[in-house]
């Protein structure tokens, strides 16, 4: 297979987007483009303010749709997502536990509260939102840090042919920003002599109806130029970052690693007084044997020669025994020292470990597997290549949380539904406004030089004027505007009815206090029905979207986080904001200061990561209070628990205080139930010594029992034993008699 040249790898990046910005990519901008616009009450088009205008109209409107989406905005992120690891084996258990202890440290790192707040906003507000999980390489003083990232929808360019509502499927993901050329050196200043030979800027399209002259906004789009740091104007110029999926070989290796030689040296210094005992017992032994068989010359059982190479014998016999005694306990610490090291390799890095001879022949298994892996390709402009890098995880970095899913990866918002009637309800006061302006300033009817206009036109509408016309004139006769029909006030009240049942945000959400429950059920019950659409949201598309995200996060911070470090994380919700501090890749050492394993080995620990569901749902304060306080009235929990879920300052040392007290009343109370026993306590320990006299004897007389029963046992074991073997001769007798008596009857007979 060829190679591709960094130039086509450049261009192909290019054309990639040229694919993707295909015109239902397009129509899917401007119809989220225009969502967006109503949600920050840019909701007349140039040409609909010039018809106003021109017919004297009022060109305000009346926002609904901006409530309605910070309130769903509010419910969905009123609190951070929580992710809970489980382990694959019990091994992993602790590791699981310290994995959420990592991602609340990333999290806190990357402010993910605002970012996710904007995420969230963006997928209620154009569609599609969009997280990023990348590598900080610079933090932490170049060691760097796994970081969330928000990216704007309209930067994000997807496979078309995705059907997958998390993009999963997708043959590649694509963020293309225009950027101004100053900024990109900045964030890739290794690149800048790159990113210098770009000569063609872009052209910035905007797909947003307003009028951008006299807009109350400023969006990206608006903006085509960039400045530098000398102040000088710069191109604006386009950036690809294009992440597609790759099957790679790897290997998954099993290497025996053997004690060095000096590692060695040390294992025989740790069995020296494990082998000065063991001879020892051998000289003991040895000397033990002499005696017996001194003892055997002078009994005159044995020569003294014989007796002179037994001895020499048994001396050889020790020395061989010391020798390989040695050897297997130099063995046994060799193998101790012998670690089996698991890797998963490439497939190049294996090919090149294979090279070695050494090596090899330490490979236990080597088991091969194919991997997706995530390519990402960087260029700018149409053909400058910048660099490529093979991020080690299976899944996009990409994470996107789709409002209304659409089959496709052009999801609808939730203002899209809400934009008829915003136009509705703005129409219809636009109408009554105007004729309300024309009630309190009357047309007039007039003949023609009858009356000085400019009189009229200054004083016409002012309360008490008198207004003179010439004489030999018709008087002037006010034009009477029709009155309004009812019909307009229940337009502006159906509208609004209907943007809350379309949006499923009832007013009672909103906070309106007429439409607001007053007890806590009450709360619970606005709260269960008014929100079963987000729920429905969160459970389908927003919690699994967060519960990919987290396993995404994994997958990073488990290739990143492969060394030993520490975590300082700040815990809001104990007292004092208290530090907590967590360990991971701990290295374990054996006696001999050799590193056998790792404690808390979070780079290779196998476990998963869910969602807990509901954990970003807002909690009603002041009616879980209320409820609070009825359990205490019940006698349910005590006041120290009623007081933890209160927001009364000082209450941790109201806590401590309390808690203290309740230490001294249970010690004083402990006091006089002592006092109170003291004489008893007496009596209670005589008696007990009088008792342990009785369990003496009985003990010294049981033991006298069980020994009179062993030496039975013992004698009726002896005598079934010499019962056994007189039956046996007795047996053995009677056969041979009955033997002897055939013979002798067949001898007869035979007479």
């Amino acid at each position: 297979m060829a190679r591709i040249n960094n130039k086509t790898k450049a261009q192909t990046n290019k054309q990639l987007w040229d694919k993707s910005n295909n015109s239902n990519r397009r129509r899917w901008q401007i119809t989220s483009q225009k969502g967006y616009d109503f949600y920050l009450n840019e909701q007349l088009t140039k040409d609909e303010l010039t018809m106003l205008e021109e017919s004297g109209m009022p060109t305000f409107t009346i926002n609904r749709i901006t409530p309605i989406i910070e309130i769903m905005k509010y419910f969905v992120t009123a609190n951070d997502p929580k992710w809970k690891a489980v382990g694959a084996t019990g091994d992993d258990v602790d590791v699981a536990q310290v994995h959420s202890d990592v991602a609340d440290y990333c999290w806190y790192l990357s402010n993910g509260k605002s970012l996710y707040s904007q995420v969230v906003l963006d997928s209620l507000t154009k569609g599609l939102g969009y997280f990023l999980v990348d590598i900080d390489k610079d933090a932490d003083r170049g060691m760097g840090e796994v970081r969330f990232n928000r990216i704007d929808p309209y930067d994000v360019y997807v496979d078309p042919a995705s059907r997958d509502f998390l993009f999963r499927d997708a043959a590649f993901i694509q963020i293309r920003k225009n950027i101004s050329r100053a900024r990109l050196i900045n964030m890739l200043p290794q690149h800048e002599a790159k990113i210098k030979k770009v000569t063609k800027g872009t052209d910035v399209v905007s797909y947003s109806q307003r009028d951008i002259e006299f807009t109350d906004s400023i969006q990206p789009d608006d903006i085509s130029y960039g400045v530098n740091t000398d102040g000088e104007d710069e191109d604006i110029i386009p950036y690809y970052e294009t992440y597609s999926k790759k099957k790679f070989k790897y290997h998954n290796v099993y290497i025996k690693i053997e004690p060095s030689p000096a590692e060695l040296d040390l294992l025989k210094e740790g069995i020296q007084e494990q082998m000065q005992a063991y001879q020892q017992e051998l000289e003991v032994q040895l000397i033990e044997k002499q005696l017996q068989i001194e003892q055997q010359v002078q009994a005159g059982e044995i020569i003294p020669e014989r007796a002179k190479l037994m001895v020499d014998n048994s001396q050889k016999m020790a020395a061989q025994a010391i020798k390989e005694r040695e050897m297997e306990l130099i063995s046994e610490a060799r193998e101790q020292a012998t670690i089996i090291k698991q890797q998963i390799m490439s497939d190049a890095d294996y090919n090149i470990l294979k090279k070695s001879k050494e090596v090899q022949k330490n490979i236990v298994d080597a088991i091969p597997f194919y991997e997706n892996r995530i390519v990402k390709c960087c260029s700018v402009g149409d053909d400058v290549f910048l660099f490529e890098q093979i991020i080690p995880i299976s899944e996009y970095p990409i994470v996107p949380i789709p409002y209304m899913y659409t089959g496709t990866p052009f999801a609808m918002s939730a203002v899209t539904p809400l934009i008829g009637k915003q136009q509705e309800i703005n129409k219809a006061h636009q109408i009554m406004l105007h004729n309300a302006n024309l009630s309190s300033n009357l047309r007039w009817m007039y003949e023609e030089g009858s009356v000085p206009e400019d009189e009229w036109e200054k004083y016409s509408s002012s309360p008490g004027a008198l207004l003179k016309y010439r004489p030999g004139f018709s008087p002037p006769t006010p034009i009477q505007p029709s009155p309004i029909n009812n019909a307009f006030f229940t337009v502006v009240q159906q509208g609004k009815a209907d943007a809350e049942y379309i949006s499923g945000v009832p007013s009672a959400m909103m906070g309106f206090s007429q439409d607001q429950a007053e007890t806590y059920r009450g709360l619970l019950a606005n709260d269960e029905f008014g929100t079963r659409r987000l729920k429905s949201w969160m459970n389908s598309v927003v919690e699994p979207s967060l519960e990919h995200l987290g396993r995404v996060f994994k997958m990073m911070a488990q290739k990143h986080y492969n060394i030993e470090k520490v975590f300082r994380i700040v815990q809001p919700e104990a007292n004092n904001s208290e530090e907590k501090e967590v360990r991971i890749n701990v290295n374990i050492y054996n006696d001999y200061g050799k590193a056998i394993g790792r404690y808390k080995d979070y780079a290779s620990a196998r476990f998963d990561v869910r969602i807990i569901a509901g954990a970003t749902l807002p909690l009603n304060r002041w009616a879980l209070l209320e409820e609070y306080f009825k359990w205490y009235q019940a006698g349910l929990i005590d006041d120290i628990a009623m007081l933890a879920e209160t927001d009364i300052r000082n209450k941790e040392n109201i806590l401590e205080r309390k808690s203290m007290v309740s230490q001294m009343q249970g010690q004083l109370q402990s006091m006089e139930e002592a006092m109170k026993d003291k004489d008893g306590t007496i009596e209670t320990l005589q008696r007990q010594l009088v008792q342990a006299g009785i369990k003496m004897k009985v003990g010294d007389a049981s033991n006298e029992i069980r020994k009179d029963v062993l030496e039975t046992d013992a004698q009726q074991k002896l005598l079934r034993g010499m019962l056994k073997v007189e039956y046996q001769k007795l047996k053995d007798q009677m056969q041979s008699d009955m033997r002897q008596t055939k013979e002798d009857v067949s001898s007869n007979e035979q007479s």
